[in-house]
């Protein structure tokens, strides 16, 4: 495999003849929220997104998962999960990103994305990239067949797109994101642009797959983000999104009553004040639909939250989602709780011991349901 330097100059979409995209692979997607106030939770007068609250997960919905009895195989040889990131972060001095609570935020459309952009959050983007390909059987589900032009919104640290580019040498990937974190050695055929889907498409030529992750915490207007991906796909072309249904669940009542719970329902309520849907992917389809888009496919995964779940393949499942949300919390609490919510940086570090305490137990049988959603441009007649 050849890799080539892509071109470190980033271009923004006021400058760029050819850029879209948006925020990393939201942290947003492993977050949640449950009803009920919960005990040992601050601000317990917050409620729920009450207008996202009636967007419960379908009852049809087949959970997949089984307790499991024996709590040793928990604490067993599976161990600590941590990804090993390969990438080489961009040049900081590409953009001055902005600096608060010890961490690092994007500066291009400042204050959009509430997770931060440092290497912690580099590392925790490549360790649910992981979750994600070993849960979903690969990089996608859509039934693409050799696209010319293949775009990732909210790129991250381009590990998709490098993996697709890889997989797929006669591709031309092009990955965008309001961060320019992307690794500096990337294959021929990949590329990166720093940009918002939100704003106007002005690419200079469609798409023949265009995939986005983890976008809930991302976007405003999910209908407008596609119908601008129906106008920038060929006849024919696909698109998939995948994404966290952003409200814990859990196979018996283990779950209320906890920190965890109570830290999902302030998630949520930061995310609402936003102006963005946390449970967003429940209306994928029909947005899909309403776009144009044709033969639209619905998957469902449970991931569950940590390894109380019967079988080997869903212990580890566990064991990194656990690894992933762990790693995640500071980060996707600290700006969003601060900022939306009005806690302290002191009440939300104290809260969150709690929170850490639930997450690792694993008597609290909760899961996260994940979906994939993709349909395609009809073809020309």
């Amino acid at each position: 495999m050849s890799i080539v330097p892509h071109d470190k100059h980033y271009r923004t979409n006021a400058s760029a003849s050819t850029s879209a995209s948006h925020q990393h692979d939201s942290a947003a997607s492993a977050s949640g929220s449950a009803t009920g106030s919960g005990s040992g939770g601050p601000q317990a007068g917050f409620q729920g997104d009450s207008d996202n609250a009636s967007l419960n997960a379908p009852s049809t919905f087949s959970i997949g998962l089984s307790i499991d009895t024996d709590s040793s195989d928990a604490d067993s040889a599976l161990g600590s999960v941590r990804a090993q990131s390969s990438s080489m972060s961009a040049s900081s001095s590409i953009f001055d990103f902005v600096e608060e609570h010890g961490r690092t935020w994007h500066r291009y459309h400042e204050g959009k994305y509430f997770m931060p952009n440092d290497i912690p959050e580099q590392e925790r983007l490549d360790l649910q990239h992981s979750i994600s390909v070993r849960l979903f059987g690969g990089l996608y589900l859509a039934p693409v067949d050799h696209p010319n032009r293949v775009l990732d919104i909210g790129t991250g640290t381009g590990i998709w797109a490098i993996e697709f580019a890889n997989e797929h040498p006669e591709s031309d990937v092009l990955g965008t994101d309001l961060s320019p974190i992307q690794p500096e050695y990337v294959p021929p055929n990949c590329r990166f642009e720093v940009d918002d889907a939100e704003d106007e498409w002005v690419f200079s030529a469609k798409f023949d797959l265009i995939h986005a992750r983890f976008m809930c915490g991302s976007f405003s207007n999910f209908p407008a983000i596609f119908d601008s991906c129906y106008q920038n796909l060929n006849p024919g072309g696909w698109i998939e999104f995948q994404d966290y249904y952003v409200k814990i669940q859990s196979m018996d009542d283990s779950l209320a009553g906890t920190a965890l719970e109570r830290w999902n329902e302030l998630v949520l309520e930061g995310v609402r004040r936003m102006g963005k849907n946390g449970l967003a992917a429940a209306r994928f389809k029909g947005q899909m639909l309403d776009a144009g888009f044709v033969d639209v496919v619905e998957r469902k995964f449970a991931l569950p939250g940590n390894p109380w779940a019967k079988g080997d393949d869903q212990k580890m499942l566990g064991m990194m989602q656990m690894e992933n949300i762990l790693d995640g919390l500071h980060g996707m609490s600290i700006g969003l709780f601060t900022k939306m919510l009005g806690m302290s940086a002191e009440e939300v570090e104290l809260f969150l011991v709690d929170v850490r305490r639930d997450m690792k137990n694993t008597k609290i049988h909760f899961y996260y349901i994940v979906y994939s959603v993709y349909g395609r441009r009809p073809p020309s007649n």
